[in-house]
């Protein structure tokens, strides 16, 4: 499982409740929106992986609540998982997560940009926040902050971003692409799909509640 922002309560129908087939939990970094959740899951005896600044954050002492380093790969039942550093306004990290049935995974959210470069990827989970255009536009209309829209400018990934970042990676292989972390009020979710879309000439969908799709190394 990637993420621990949302209710376990609601993870758990999605898992058909075999708790115990779920082998461990990483998740980026210590905002809520991803990390609340995390006592929950460690109520369960389930192991719980992310950098050391989120875990302090959490307040709680467990064995299964475990750092992990950057570049350093660690294994969670058949998965191997590298992290590697974001750049968020906190600690972030991404990961590679590497399956034999799923081939090799990217999972990229709350950063503004991305130094690195991924070879052989299947599929590829990756944020695509906001428009600037769009919220230029809210800026004008007074509908957020300018001392709000500072912060995402500075800590999140904006379209023309994540289409760089698309551009310089081998996407040969990438059966699925995935853009998470859509602004609800900065983005267009169509717009975002046909734009990734053009870019890529790859299947792409947008995370909302209710996607289900396959991550084996052939997609669908």
């Amino acid at each position: 499982m990637v993420e621990a922002g949302v209710d376990f309560k609601l993870v758990k129908p999605e898992i058909d409740f075999k708790i115990s087939n779920l082998k461990g939990v990483v998740y980026s970094h210590q905002h809520l929106d991803h990390s609340k959740a995390v006592p929950d899951i460690l109520s369960y005896s389930i192991p719980v992986y992310s950098s050391k600044e989120a875990i302090e954050d959490t307040g709680i002492k467990n064995r299964n609540l475990i750092a992990v380093e950057e570049y350093k790969t660690f294994n969670v039942g058949e998965f191997k998982i590298k992290p590697f550093p974001l750049s968020h306004d906190v600690k972030c990290l991404g990961f590679l997560i590497k399956h034999p049935e799923m081939g090799l995974t990217a999972f990229i959210t709350d950063t503004y940009y991305v130094p690195n470069k991924f070879k052989g990827l299947n599929h590829l989970l990756v944020e695509a926040n906001y428009s600037k255009e769009i919220l230029n536009y809210n800026i004008q209309k007074g509908n957020i902050h300018p001392v709000q829209a500072r912060r995402v400018l500075s800590s999140h990934m904006e379209l023309e971003t994540t289409k760089e970042m698309l551009r310089a990676n081998d996407l040969s292989h990438v059966a699925n692409i995935v853009l998470i972390h859509l602004s609800d009020a900065n983005s267009n979710a169509r717009e975002f799909k046909q734009e990734i879309e053009s870019v890529t000439g790859r299947p792409v969908f947008v995370a909302d509640k209710g996607l289900n799709i396959s991550l084996n190394k052939g997609g669908f």
